[in-house]
């Protein structure tokens, strides 16, 4: 089963249409012309830090804001760390909604927030709309929805291609475990194992974030007979993790990474990468030029922000708020931004591979879809290994 590519064209369209200026009601919160106040929580510092998406969000809402705002008003737009700390995320949410009184949380992306947070959002009946969405609970509460697939789909897809498109037997699973996202991750595999029949030939969840040695869980996967591992890493763990399958000298092994590995820098750090390191990346491909990332791409260049499925994920969010924003008419409330995002209508866009409507989102009600890119030895620099989305099969 295949995904539509969309043209460059919906994009545009979503761009015009945020940095348009067309007049709103007044009333209060939010009336008058007055700010619209939008926050996220976002791991800034700590073992596993996401600062592209939020970065990006920002960039999106100063264009918007130099061009008049929304409806002639402008938007505050404030980030929090957490720190990858529960005390910290419960504090952050605390002081975004509770203190700044937000009308929703918008473009973020931490390690553990969603879990910490669900159950006060849904208290204070606030919207998240994630970047990127990581843990558990950014996947199964009604108030969230990010805009990406997130890790535990991607489990599936990076299994999926490993063994349908790349046709690899004898893969193993390793994963790195924060907070309970144990269940999630094995969940992920299941899923594969329920599409395709197939079942990893080990599963191993001890790897430690920000692990200063892989060596002993590569030699262990290794002489288990593996030819492929998943594994679920953040960047420099990533990078440790090929190194140290190269320091073995475990030549024909392939990596199944997910898309947190994607990025430029990863490609560079890296002159040797096995049969090549595999991801199914969440967003439209943006390592070689193209119109459909076009606009993320000028605006991340200008704003110094690294380019990463990260800051894509917090342009879409941004971009896709805006859209909503613009079409409401009255006061920008937490209850009247609350009700818009629920009856949105789908928002298409070339960047991904499914239409974003936040109720369907939340409930996880929609297909997931991944292109397939890969990291070949001595290349520094990701190709696209197929030409259309890596979708699970119905």
């Amino acid at each position: 089963m295949k995904s539509r590519i969309l043209g460059a064209a919906a994009l545009t369209a979503v761009a015009a249409l945020a940095l348009s200026g067309c007049a709103g009601s007044g009333g209060t919160g939010g009336g008058d012309g007055a700010p619209i106040k939008i926050g996220s929580v976002n791991t800034l510092s700590g073992a596993a830090t996401f600062p592209e998406a939020s970065a990006a969000a920002q960039a999106v809402f100063d264009r918007v804001n130099a061009d008049g705002g929304v409806n002639g008003h402008q938007i505050e737009y404030k980030t929090v760390d957490d720190k990858g700390d529960p005390a910290s995320a419960t504090a952050a949410a605390r002081e975004l909604v509770g203190s700044d009184e937000v009308v929703a949380l918008v473009g973020g992306a931490s390690l553990i927030e969603c879990e910490i947070n669900q159950d006060y959002y849904t208290q204070e009946s606030v919207l998240s709309m994630p970047g990127i969405g990581v843990d558990t609970g950014c996947f199964n509460s009604p108030n969230i929805a990010p805009v990406n697939l997130g890790p535990f789909n991607d489990m599936t897809l990076t299994l999926l291609n490993g063994s349908e498109n790349l046709g690899l037997d004898d893969i193993c699973v390793l994963l790195e475990i924060a907070g309970s996202t144990k269940p999630a991750y094995l969940a992920g595999v299941e899923k594969w194992t329920e599409i395709t029949g197939k079942k990893p030939l080990l599963v191993d969840d001890s790897l430690p974030y920000g692990g200063s040695d892989y060596t002993p869980y590569i030699v262990k996967a290794k002489n288990a007979g593996c030819k492929a591992i998943a594994v679920n890493s953040i960047e420099p763990d990533g990078i440790g993790q090929v190194k140290a399958a190269q320091s073995q000298g475990w030549d024909d092994v392939s990596f199944l990474l997910l898309t947190a590995v994607y990025s430029e820098n990863f490609a560079s750090a890296l002159d040797w990468t096995g049969a090549g390191v595999h991801v199914p990346a969440e967003f439209y491909p943006f390592t070689d030029d193209n119109e459909i990332n076009a606009d993320w791409k000028s605006l991340m260049e200008e704003n110094d922000i690294a380019l990463t499925s990260f800051s894509q994920g917090g342009y879409l969010a941004a971009m896709n708020f805006v859209e909503v924003l613009t079409g409401m008419d009255g006061d920008y409330t937490r209850e009247s931004v609350s009700k818009a995002l629920h009856d949105m209508a789908p928002i298409e866009s070339p960047m991904v591979a499914f239409p974003y409507q936040f109720d369907k989102i939340a409930a996880q009600d929609y297909t997931p879809g991944g292109w397939p890119v890969v990291l070949k030895s001595g290349t520094k620099a990701w190709e696209k290994a197929a030409e259309d989305w890596l979708l699970p099969a119905s």
